[in-house]
């Protein structure tokens, strides 16, 4: 992965940006401190792909879901171990 400087990315930001498009990410950086890392939209990073809603229509969640239980844990709460 190339690094570039501000002012030349402000230069050359067009083929950077083509360069980018076609999945060569790159850096830029300031006074040589990397700032930002540049990488084509679609692409995710390893370990970053979010999974949300994987399972819709899979699996259903009873409607009393959030009362399962509530007898147990009260009379646990109440010194009333099972």
């Amino acid at each position: 992965m190339i690094t570039v400087n501000i002012h030349e990315a402000k230069t050359q930001l067009s083929r950077l940006v083509e360069q980018a498009a076609q999945g060569e990410a790159f850096i830029i950086a300031k006074a040589g401190k990397p700032m930002v890392k540049v990488i084509p939209l679609g692409r995710t990073e390893t370990g970053t792909a979010c999974r949300l809603g994987f399972m819709t229509g899979e699996i259903t969640v009873p409607d009393d879901f959030d009362q399962m239980g509530s007898d147990e844990i009260a009379g646990m709460f109440a010194g009333n171990a099972a």
